[in-house]
């Protein structure tokens, strides 16, 4: 089955959620690159202009202006580790969010569906936010979706077991970085 890693918001944001999960992201991202996979990062940031009252986007709303990331800022860089994975596949493989689901006013979907992709593997953070918003919403769009639990990272372990519990029972596998090293190929 064709399939692509989706490699979520790996931002200096978040970076204090990348402890348990880094490693495993950077195997899956060599195990894809070896075997000539797609690998689809996501950055999420908010203009200048959402930061701005009457704030116009909904997670600027929640959050505030200083709980969001300004596009262009330090935070929103994605970590040099995955600044230098996603260069060495060029521009198209990198998709610029402004909320939780990736596919929300972005080519996300009709990157996928032009390779002729029929499963998503998705890691990165934050697993209850944007990582299994995104899942759903490719298992909406019909794709089979897998979240690597262990390649996945939030801000406490009640959470990160809280959104793959949830994504488990009624959307997609969670499966751990060896698996899917065994079964794609």
């Amino acid at each position: 089955m064709a399939t692509a890693l989706l490699i979520i918001d790996m931002q200096n944001f978040f970076l204090s959620m990348t402890d348990t999960c880094l490693a495993n992201i950077l195997n899956l991202i060599s195990h894809f690159q070896t075997r000539s996979l797609p690998r689809i990062f996501t950055q999420h940031g908010h203009t200048a202009a959402e930061l701005e009252p009457p704030f116009s986007n909904q997670l600027v709303r929640k959050w505030g202006p200083s709980g969001s990331i300004a596009a262009g800022s330090s935070d929103w860089e994605l970590l040099p580790e995955m600044k230098k994975a996603a260069a060495q596949q060029g521009a198209a493989t990198l998709v610029g969010k402004n909320t939780y689901d990736a596919f929300i006013n972005t080519d996300l979907e009709q990157m996928l569906m032009e390779r002729g992709l029929q499963r998503v593997v998705v890691c990165g953070v934050m697993t209850d936010c944007c990582c299994d918003t995104t899942a759903r919403a490719a298992f909406n769009r019909g794709f089979e979706t897998w979240m690597v639990g262990d390649a996945c990272g939030t801000a406490s372990k009640q959470q990160h077991e809280s959104g793959l519990k949830g994504f488990g029972y009624g959307f997609g596998e969670v499966v751990t970085t060896e698996a899917v090293m065994k079964r794609v190929r």
